[in-house]
């Protein structure tokens, strides 16, 4: 399953980054995630109250926080696959559990 997520992502990432000429080297994958996880910080501010709303209203920004997250996570899923790190046994071991499996239908 994260495996399948992991390559969803890079087809993404892949054609997003080829339509605006960005090369992607080792470095960019760590550089994009921390940038992601800035604009996450951001987003929760506004949410909570510690930053500016820029004219947001809450449902916005409960969205807004929303994507960031969804940023993060589809950032951490490529870095993951670019120097080919094994979440799923990564989970088993420190977080004590086998991830959900998706049958193959």
């Amino acid at each position: 399953m994260l495996r399948r997520l992991a390559d969803q992502f890079e087809i993404s990432s892949s054609t997003h980054v080829a339509a605006h000429g960005i090369e992607r080297d080792a470095d960019w994958f760590l550089l994009k995630l921390q940038e992601e996880m800035g604009e996450l910080t951001q987003a929760w501010n506004r949410l909570t109250g510690r930053g500016r709303a820029k004219g947001r209203s809450p449902e916005d920004m409960q969205q807004d926080l929303a994507d960031e997250t969804a940023d993060v996570l589809g950032h951490l899923m490529l870095f993951a696959r670019h120097n080919d790190l094994d979440l799923a046994a990564a989970i088993e071991r420190k977080w004590l559990f086998r991830p959900a499996q998706t049958s193959k239908s």
